[in-house]
């Protein structure tokens, strides 16, 4: 199910998939969350995001009332699951990996085996507006980057050093930064990063 998609008649949505699961781990984390916070978190208009939660109601994702918006049994579901393989989502300085003053970085658990050489992820992340991408991957209790390092700790410490103090990573899990000039577009170039490997 795409809530994301055109539901014809009428114009396209001027938000993306990232919006609605940003939406959804927000309202997990702080709801019920109003209309105006939910807006004023995801950068959009009233009208996109009226859309976002109708969609997201009549999904079954959420429910509202005085209050704000509350996740379902359902939306809780989805949300867990979200969680079990993006478990993670940070914030990171600008170090030698990455590309702009703005970077995120998401954990995804297990994935490894599904990178080939980041090309795929750095194509993802521009394609949702962010500047680039770094792949890493944690195998045999390193950090490597698919055709720049076998070894993060030796050759890049400082950025080394900010992700594992930030990150818990285990083997076979993939780290990937987005970067660009605006905070949101980081986040969801990450996100998007993130979900060719799902």
């Amino acid at each position: 199910m795409n809530l994301s998609a055109q539901k014809a008649p009428g114009p396209q949505p001027s938000f993306s998939v990232f919006d609605l699961v940003t939406a959804i781990e927000l309202i997990a984390k702080e709801g019920p969350i109003g209309r105006g916070r939910l807006a004023e978190e995801l950068d959009l208009g009233g009208g996109a995001i009226r859309t976002l939660i109708k969609r997201l109601m009549e999904s079954g994702l959420i429910d509202t009332s005085k209050l704000g918006c509350s996740l379902t049994e359902k939306g809780s579901k989805i949300w867990n699951e979200i969680r079990e393989i993006i478990p993670q989502r940070v914030r990171l300085l600008e170090n030698d990996l990455t590309f702009a003053v703005y970077n995120v970085a998401v954990l995804v658990k297990g994935r490894a085996d599904r990178v080939r050489d980041g090309l795929e992820q750095r194509d993802a992340t521009v394609a949702a507006g962010a500047k680039g991408a770094t792949t890493l991957i944690f195998k045999d209790k390193k950090l490597i980057v698919p055709h720049v390092s076998q070894d993060l700790a030796m050759d890049f410490p400082e950025a080394f050093k900010q992700i594992t103090e930030k990150m818990r990573i285990e083997e076979n899990d993939v780290i990937v930064i987005g970067s660009a000039d605006a905070p949101k577009r980081a986040d969801y170039g990450a996100l998007a990063a993130a979900w060719t490997l799902i």
